[in-house]
């Protein structure tokens, strides 16, 4: 269990912790689910209110079960891949259940501890870090788009940071966010959202899904929702999570929800750095996000709900998150394997750097053994 001795006793509640600090993290991973799913939302058919209840409802049973901060986000490359008009709504849905599947044998069989030994420590670090670099890149990018408003956001979490022994940062700057979205876009419409329904892919998209979305997904998930969720978990905790436990939970969320319109969900070590960074230490913080996104996505969750919030408190959020992932990331044992494999995952993409990454790690354990 995270460390939750410097919460009052009475906002401790056999091992959840709903205070303002767990509200405070229970927002600091919106940085990174936000941006994915509105723009999901804009480009393809999924609907917005039902992906949003599910990640509500994923991340409530997440807490429940784990009672840590543990994050649910959606499946980035797949994120990707959409965004850019790679994927329909069919396919996304392929990716689910493919992936889901893929997750299951990975678990029952054992597989994923042969995985975790191929790729040493040096590596899994280094996917922490360039996943760490790619989170400040992308806050860039979207602070660029909002600079005012992101330069004041950052500024905001900075003085609450050094004013408050509270680690509220995150509360106070979505809160003013939120005000000033309202000033900006008006207040959302209250529409009731739809009633989820059972729609599986045809045999085609189930296929394309599973080549174009799946198979480019899964080393992320492997070596970023698995290996190193599990590994910053211990980092962070006095506990560890089996990695067989976080495969098993991303697979059944995968599978329970992509037959009735749910993205990919996942797990990722840049969501908990995130979480924790805001204040996050028990699985209320889970439970607290979940109800936000469940309340908001059976009443509000509608096209103009992306006006809400501005892009540039959302890239203040993953510029932070970066940083915390990035000093995680730098714990490394061999920090030249660890730089090499960020760089190649920021300039190439993920499975050549870990590939890079693991050859070259056993080559120099090779190298000093002859010495």
């Amino acid at each position: 269990m995270y460390d939750t001795t410097s919460a009052d006793s009475h906002s401790l509640i056999r091992g959840f912790r709903f205070s303002l600090e767990e509200a405070a993290g229970a927002f600091g991973d919106y940085g990174t689910l936000l941006p994915i799913v509105f723009a999901v939302a804009a480009v393809t058919e999924m609907d917005l209110s039902l992906m949003l209840l599910f990640f509500g409802a994923a991340y409530i049973v997440t807490g429940l079960v784990y009672r840590l901060p543990i994050p649910v986000e959606p499946m980035k490359a797949v994120g990707i891949l959409a965004i850019g008009g790679g994927l329909s709504a069919a396919e996304i849905a392929g990716v689910g259940l493919s992936i889901g599947v893929l997750l299951l044998v990975i678990a029952l069989t054992g597989a994923i501890e042969p995985i975790r030994r191929a790729l040493p420590l040096p590596v899994i670090r280094g996917i922490q870090l360039g996943l760490a670099a790619s989170l400040i890149l992308q806050s860039g990018r979207m602070g660029l788009s909002d600079p005012y408003v992101a330069a004041g956001a950052i500024i905001v979490i900075l003085v609450v940071n050094r004013l408050s022994d509270r680690e509220v940062s995150a509360l106070a700057v979505l809160v003013i966010g939120i005000v000033l979205g309202i000033i900006r876009s008006g207040p959302p419409a209250v529409a009731t959202a739809s009633l989820p329904s059972w729609n599986l892919p045809a045999p085609e998209a189930l296929l394309r899904g599973f080549l174009l979305g799946t198979v480019p997904q899964l080393p992320l998930t492997l070596g970023n929702a698995v290996l190193a969720t599990s590994l910053m978990v211990a980092d962070l905790s006095n506990t560890r999570v089996k990695n067989r436990s976080l495969l098993l939970s991303m697979s059944a969320l995968c599978l329970a929800g992509a037959p009735f319109g749910a993205f990919p969900i996942c797990h990722g070590a840049g969501g908990l750095a995130a979480q924790h960074r805001f204040g996050a230490r028990s699985g209320g913080s889970n439970i607290i996000s979940g109800v936000v996104l469940v309340a908001v996505a059976l009443l509000f969750a509608t096209p103009q709900l992306g006006g809400v919030l501005p892009f540039g408190v959302l890239a203040a959020l993953l510029l932070f998150s970066g940083i915390a992932l990035g000093k995680s990331g730098w714990k490394s044992t061999d920090r030249r394997i660890t730089v090499l494999v960020a760089g190649l995952a920021v300039l190439v993409n993920l499975p050549v750097a870990v590939a890079v990454g693991a050859g070259a790690a056993w080559i120099s354990r090779l190298l000093e053994a002859r010495r």
